[in-house]
């Protein structure tokens, strides 16, 4: 058996744990245990069974076995859905996804360590030239830290996380690039699989005569995701979703400036280049699928679950 690797709480962050989400301190490692002793005999599932990322999904299903190996099934099974995000690209060496993180489109939001709160990313999604960037590649690599933060932050993975989608100088073309369907599908991804929990999806800096257009975004949505959406086109907007404490100079705040950022997250990226690299051959097999584990629900957001495209695991 592995030595585990668990990371100890904070005693603040603990007490969330234990009140909200079922976590019993004394009781983790033969709860990690008993989830990776099911993962690696599931003949359909080749994924990561780090202890801390296993640790996510328990802790994304206030500790329910059951729904921690539903989540983590549906992780790699809806995966195969999104081929434009999840692809042979989602590398931490791949040029493009290096250059993103180095323009800023990105900003993991840092925190206070004392901080029990959701973490915050913001997109700057009027920030990138569309002739160069897909708004799928910029998905991709937020997919990419979504995963990092499954490993090592615990704001995430007990109080979830809030993404602010930035629409200054957003335009036209911006528009036309945004994929709606994308983000209805990836959001839906978020919310089934991700053990993350997701808090909200906020739209700021909307130009105002785009407001209305961007509240109609709401009907690609679910329900349950429609009420986490916030529109705004107020300048200031964000003070009221982000401590100035936490934001760069480039939003008004006193925490550096969005290159420190960025360069955090670049040298973060490269720390997990080995799991990307690993990750190329996880996936979901269904001609390996026991016919006892095969889902109840035979439909999903993203329709049938016998469309999903199947991953060939080597």
């Amino acid at each position: 058996m592995n030595t585990l690797r668990i990371r100890p709480l904070k005693p603040a962050l603990q007490t969330i744990a234990v009140q909200e989400l079922n976590e019993v301190p004394q009781r983790v490692i033969d709860d990690v245990e008993t989830l990776r002793d099911w993962v690696l005999k599931q003949p359909h599932l080749q994924g990561c069974t780090e202890h801390q990322f296993l640790l996510a999904f328990l802790r994304g299903t206030k500790f329910s076995l059951e729904r921690a190996k539903h989540k983590y099934d549906r992780f790699y099974t809806l995966q195969a859905s999104i081929p434009e995000v999840f692809n042979e690209r989602r590398l931490a060496t791949d040029p493009l996804a290096l250059d993103i993180v180095r323009s800023g489109i990105l900003l993991r939001v840092p925190q206070h360590e004392e901080d029990t709160g959701p973490c915050v990313t913001i997109i700057r999604a009027g920030s990138y030239d569309t002739s160069k960037y897909k708004f799928q590649d910029i998905i991709r690599v937020g997919s990419m830290f979504g995963e990092i933060m499954m490993f090592e932050d615990e704001n995430a993975t007990i109080s979830g996380y809030v993404e602010i989608m930035d629409m200054k100088g957003i335009t036209g073309t911006h528009l036309f690039a945004l994929q709606p369907e994308l983000l209805r599908k990836f959001s839906t991804y978020a919310d089934e699989a991700m053990p993350t929990r997701q808090k909200a999806i906020h739209f700021i800096n909307v130009p105002p005569a785009f407001e209305a257009g961007f509240n109609t975004l709401k009907s690609f949505f679910p329900a349950k995701i429609k009420s986490r959406i916030s529109v705004s086109s107020h300048p200031d907007a964000i003070f009221n979703l982000v401590s100035p404490d936490y934001l760069p100079a480039e939003y008004g705040g006193t925490h550096g400036v969005m290159a420190d950022i960025s360069h955090a997250m670049e040298s973060k990226l490269t720390a997990y280049a080995q799991y990307f690299l690993d990750s190329q051959h996880f996936g979901c097999d269904e001609k390996l699928r026991d016919v006892d584990s095969r889902p109840q629900d035979k439909c999903s957001t993203f329709g049938a679950v016998g469309s999903f495209r199947k991953l060939e695991i080597d």
